[in-house]
């Protein structure tokens, strides 16, 4: 188990409605770069990452632009058109593509196209993190912030306890048996964790990074710049 692989998935079949923009977001510029650009630069050059599958839909139109601009890395990167209508359908299509390529122990890191501060020390804490568990998990963080109850009309009804509670991020490592068999059986799923969930499993927490949110609305820009403006 200790010679199993760490391979990379990352799901870019979304259109991302929310940023109102006309292209896909994965493909809007951040600190001079399409975000999935940062996001496949950063698996690359990590030398705990063996191979990396990008995800993308059939009919994507941009994804060639940018994997002919990756000079050097793409060796690394296969590229699977055959991405679904959800993130789960797509991450699912990601691992039977996968299947003759990995074998069932390997690790599998699946992340968002849309978190471009994700960096190599993340990836390297979290396969650390995560060395001899059973299970898998995921970058995460505490939650600091009180939490309000919303009433109808936007109006706080109760403060809910943030004691034990995490906001999830990704890369989230599952080993590929363990993550393919969950999301088979689990229809309705927010992310790979709570396929794992539905199992009874217990995925482990690790601290993660603020730097490493996820883009969603056009606002969130200026802000994964200011975290990548020294990003190396």
């Amino acid at each position: 188990m200790n010679s199993s692989r760490h391979v990379a998935l990352i799901p870019a079949a979304g259109i991302g409605a929310r940023m109102n923009a006309a292209c896909p977001k994965q493909y809007l510029p951040v600190a001079g770069k399409p975000m999935l650009v940062h996001v496949l630069e950063t698996f690359a050059a990590s030398n705990r990452i063996d191979h990396v599958f990008l995800v993308v839909s059939e009919a994507d139109g941009y994804v060639d632009e940018i994997m002919a601009a990756l000079r050097g890395t793409t060796d690394k990167i296969t590229l699977v058109r055959n991405g679904g209508a959800t993130r789960q359908e797509s991450v699912l299509n990601g691992l039977l593509a996968m299947d003759g390529h990995v074998e069932k122990s390997d690790w599998i890191l699946v992340h968002d196209a849309a978190r471009p501060g994700l960096s190599e020390e993340l990836i390297e804490k979290l396969i650390d993190g995560l060395q001899g568990d059973q299970v898998g998990g995921l970058l995460a963080l505490p939650i600091v912030d009180t939490l309000k109850r919303a009433a109808p009309g936007n109006r706080a009804e109760s403060t809910v306890s943030r004691d034990g509670l995490w906001a999830a991020q990704t890369p989230q490592m599952f080993r590929y048996e363990l993550l393919r068999r969950a999301l088979e059986q689990c229809t309705q799923v927010t992310d790979e964790a709570s396929a794992v969930e539905s199992l009874g499993l217990q995925p482990k927490l690790i601290e993660g990074s603020a730097r490493n949110f996820k883009i969603t609305l056009p606002g969130d820009i200026a802000l994964a710049e200011c975290y990548l403006k020294d990003k190396g």
